[in-house]
């Protein structure tokens, strides 16, 4: 190897390592400034920031306790031909944190339950997530159904809302329109009874679930619910959620 050639290789090595180096010292850059907040932990007291919230004076609540076991916060819900939600209310912007993790454990599925048949529309358990955004620039039609469903409740509807569901027939990762509203939009993220009775860990990008449901970039979040549902079938169902967790992309820690 000649000396200018010699010189010419070390030249392109070392301009590789810079490269290397500052996407490596770039990426330990976002890993660091990755501070998920801390969703707070279930209380029995009600006083940590979760709390029971009814859908509707028409509707049966559903039965939601906080209770230690093993050592742990978790919530525990029964359903008897009702439906209300626990609740966590506060803003999260998603570039700072996008994943979400969660477990929750089903002793049984709801038997005469379809999500995509407004009758049947139940589940033993779902994950809520509220999403903010301009509501004006929504149909018409949509921003009537809003109004509505305030009236009846009381309170303002999300501009848009993602649930996580266990379903009893629709494959794992379909997405659910609810036949209500064009706004709800439910993954199933556990299909059948394989699972039954254990518990089930999942990890979620939020924004990349929204994109695909809705079809455009996710605003902040507004907050979460859990939801154990029976009004529509009639039936009974149980379900155990433990502590939900915001955590940076993959490969961050």
């Amino acid at each position: 190897m000649t000396n200018a050639l010699r010189s010419a290789t070390v030249r392109r090595w070392c301009a590789a390592a810079v490269v290397v180096g500052l996407a490596s010292t770039a990426g330990a850059a976002r890993a660091a400034e990755c501070r998920p907040p801390a969703l707070p932990a279930f209380d029995a007291t009600g006083a940590g920031g979760w709390a029971h919230l009814p859908l509707s004076k028409l509707k049966r609540d559903t039965s939601y306790r906080a209770v230690s076991e093993d050592g742990r916060m978790v919530v525990r819900a029964a359903a008897d031909r009702s439906a209300s939600m626990w609740v966590h209310l506060g803003r999260v912007n998603l570039a700072a944190a996008p994943m979400l993790e969660w477990r929750w454990q089903v002793p049984a599925l709801i038997a005469g339950a379809a999500n995509e048949d407004p009758k049947r529309e139940d589940a033993p358990v779902r994950l809520i997530v509220g999403f903010d955004g301009d509501k004006t620039q929504l149909p018409q039609q949509e921003q009537r159904r809003m109004s509505r469903a305030k009236a009846l409740s009381g309170r303002d509807m999300p501009y848009a809302t993602l649930m996580y569901i266990w379903d009893n027939r629709n494959p794992v990762d379909t997405v659910v329109s609810s036949a209500h509203t064009s706004r709800v939009k439910m993954i199933v993220v556990e299909s059948g009874a394989a699972g039954v009775g254990a518990w089930r860990s999942y990890r979620r990008d939020l924004a990349r679930d929204y994109e695909r449901a809705f079809g455009e970039k996710p605003k902040d979040v507004l907050g979460f619910a859990l939801m154990t549902d029976t009004d529509n079938t009639g039936e009974k169902a149980e379900a155990v959620y433990d502590a939900l967790r915001l955590a940076c992309a993959t490969g961050a820690p």
